[in-house]
């Protein structure tokens, strides 16, 4: 199936800033780009960074601003494919780059949550089971609440407070699945409402993880906690900091933003 995602920005600027931008669909993966547009206020540069994610780099001009980005995507029509008997791989059997998200990042903190996560998820079985088990309890224990975290808040804090939004949910699983020695990486990306209720917040960027089981990455969301169809992935890395949808260096006031993914039909 096809689904049209995007995203623009509206920004007020006291003097010309530079920006760094991670909102474009990635190359890779279950979903393929078709087509997409780029509208920005100067002109752009890209380059892909040490996971794989476009990267764009432009100025934003003083004053009064806009950044549209809108694309054309083909999506699997199936729900993210799952595998109960998929086991958890020794550390000594895992890939040398699957080791990186095995460790301590700025916002997933495995060795100050690692007792909490045996304690409570050490008697599932080593496998499948596991990893959902966490999902189910972020997903039955934190309270998805706007507003409730920072740039500054870590999954120990989320932990602790039992309340945020999508990022903080993702990387209290990644913390959960290192602390039980399962890499965990996190992902940022749109998210279509296919063959669910309406949400009942406004539609914005979403974030999951991903756990490596049985020698291939498998897509968890305690945040929503079912299979989705339609997913179109933006970046990858150890947690939010890797995947951040702009930054800017200098004053920056957003005035707007809207994101968008949905179905889309007669497409030639």
């Amino acid at each position: 199936m096809w689904i049209r995602v995007g995203c623009e920005f509206e920004f007020r600027t006291a003097a010309p800033n530079p920006s760094l931008w991670q909102i474009r669909a990635r190359q890779d993966g279950a979903h393929r780009v078709l087509e997409e547009e780029w509208s920005a206020p100067s002109e752009a540069s890209w380059y892909l960074d040490a996971y794989g994610n476009v990267c764009d780099r432009l100025m934003l001009p003083e004053g009064l601003s806009s950044l549209r980005y809108d694309a054309l995507a083909e999506v699997p029509d199936e729900p993210d494919p799952t595998d109960p008997s998929a086991t958890i791989s020794r550390i000594e059997d895992l890939p040398d780059d699957a080791f990186l998200y095995l460790l301590p990042s700025r916002y997933c903190l495995p060795e100050l949550l690692r007792d909490d996560a045996w304690e409570l998820f050490g008697s599932t079985k080593p496998n499948w089971e596991r990893v959902d088990a966490v999902s189910d309890w972020i997903h039955e224990n934190v309270t998805y609440l706007g507003g409730t975290s920072t740039p500054s808040t870590t999954a120990l804090d989320v932990f602790q407070s039992r309340e945020g939004v999508c990022r903080d949910f993702t990387q209290l699983g990644i913390s959960f699945c290192r602390a039980l020695n399962i890499p965990a990486r996190y992902v940022a990306g749109y998210l279509p409402d296919i063959a669910v209720e309406p949400p009942q917040i406004p539609m914005d960027f979403c974030s999951w993880f991903e756990a490596w089981l049985d020698g291939r990455w498998w897509t968890f969301d305690p945040r929503n906690n079912e299979p989705r169809i339609g997913r179109v992935v933006i970046a990858r890395g150890r947690d939010a900091l890797d995947a951040a949808m702009v930054t800017t260096w200098g004053a920056v006031e957003l005035l707007q933003m809207t994101v968008w993914a949905d179905e889309a039909t007669n497409v030639v």
